[in-house]
C-alpha cells in the first residue's frame, strides 16, 4: 500500500470460469437439483460474508460476476474495490430460555456475532443488487450484504432478479416500492421463499442477519441439511450435465494451415 495504490492479494484460482454459470442452471438441471445446487452455493456465500464481516469488511458488491468457481467445485468471493473496511465489533448474544424450552430441556447456546461497527454513506454497488438504504442515502451497515444475498438467491432459483426495470431509474423505483413476488411457473419451496422474503426486508433493522449476523441465516430451515463447520470439505452437488472448467491449458487453438478452431 502507498499513497497512490492499495493492492489486494488472493489465492490463485485454477479456473477462469465465473460461477455465474450457476445462474443458467435451468438449462442443465431439473428443478430438484437446482434447489440442492443453489442451497449449497448460497451457504458458501453466507460463510464468506460472515468471515468478511468478522474482519470489519462490508463487501458491498455481491453479484454473480464476483463469485469465482474453483476447480474443486467450491466458490470464492473476489473484487473488493467497492468494499468498506472498518473495525469489527465482536459480542456474544445470550438467548432467553422460555418456559416451554425449560420443560423440554432444550438449550440454545450463546451466539457469537462480529459485525463492522461503523456505517457508511457511500453510493456504491451494482444496480440490481443495491439495497434500499443505499439508494435513499440513509447510511448503511453490513445488512446491505444480506439484502444482496436475497437478490442472489432469487436469481439462482428464478433466473432473474426481482426488481429489474427497463432502466436504472425504474430499477431503483422498484427496489424502493415494488412488492416482492414469486413466479408460480417455477416451483420453489416455502422455506426458500421465506428466507428470500426475510433477506429482502426494506427496513434494515427487520432484515434477517442484521441483528445477529449470519447466525439467523445459518439456522434457517432452508439450510437444514448444511453442516456448517465442514462445508468447505463437502463435495459440491453434481450437475446433470457437468460444466467444463476453463483454464489456460484449454484455450482454443488455431491450426495455422487451416485457420479454424481446433479445440473448444
Amino acid at each position: 500500500r502507498n499513497k497512490q495504490l492499495f493492492r489486494f492479494c488472493s489465492d490463485k484460482i485454477m479456473s477462469e470460469q465465473y460461477a455465474s454459470t450457476i445462474f443458467n442452471l435451468h438449462i442443465f438441471c431439473n428443478i430438484l437439483l437446482i434447489y440442492v445446487f443453489c442451497r449449497f452455493y448460497a451457504a458458501e456465500v453466507v460463510i464468506g460474508l460472515e468471515y468478511l464481516h468478522c474482519l470489519g469488511i462490508i463487501y458491498r458488491d455481491l453479484k454473480p460476476e464476483n463469485i469465482l468457481l474453483q476447480a474443486d467445485g467450491h466458490v470464492v468471493l473476489t473484487d473488493f474495490d467497492l468494499s468498506f473496511l472498518t473495525s469489527s465489533k465482536p459480542h456474544v448474544i445470550k438467548h432467553s430460555t422460555s418456559l416451554k424450552r425449560r420443560r423440554s430441556q432444550e438449550f440454545m447456546p450463546p451466539s457469537f456475532v462480529s459485525d463492522p461497527s461503523t456505517p457508511s454513506n457511500s453510493f456504491v454497488g451494482t444496480e440490481e443488487y443495491i439495497a434500499p438504504e443505499v439508494i435513499t442515502g440513509a447510511g448503511h451497515t453490513s445488512a446491505i450484504d444480506w439484502w444482496a444475498l436475497g437478490i442472489l438467491l432469487y436469481e439462482m432459483l428464478y433466473g432473474r432478479t426481482p426488481f429489474r426495470g427497463k432502466n436504472r431509474k425504474k430499477t431503483f423505483y422498484n427496489i424502493l416500492h415494488k412488492d416482492l413476488t414469486f413466479p408460480s411457473s417455477i416451483p420453489v419451496s416455502l422455506e426458500a421463499k421465506q428466507l428470500i422474503h426475510g433477506l429482502l426486508q426494506r427496513d434494515p433493522s427487520s432484515r434477517i442477519g442484521s441483528n445477529t449476523g449470519a447466525n439467523d441465516i445459518k439456522e434457517h430451515p432452508f439450510f437444514e441439511d448444511i453442516y456448517w463447520p465442514l462445508i468447505r470439505c463437502m463435495s459440491p452437488p453434481e450437475l446433470d450435465v457437468p460444466l467444463k472448467l476453463i483454464g489456460k491449458e484449454s484455450q482454443p487453438k488455431v491450426k495455422p494451415e487451416e485457420g479454424v478452431i481446433d479445440t473448444f
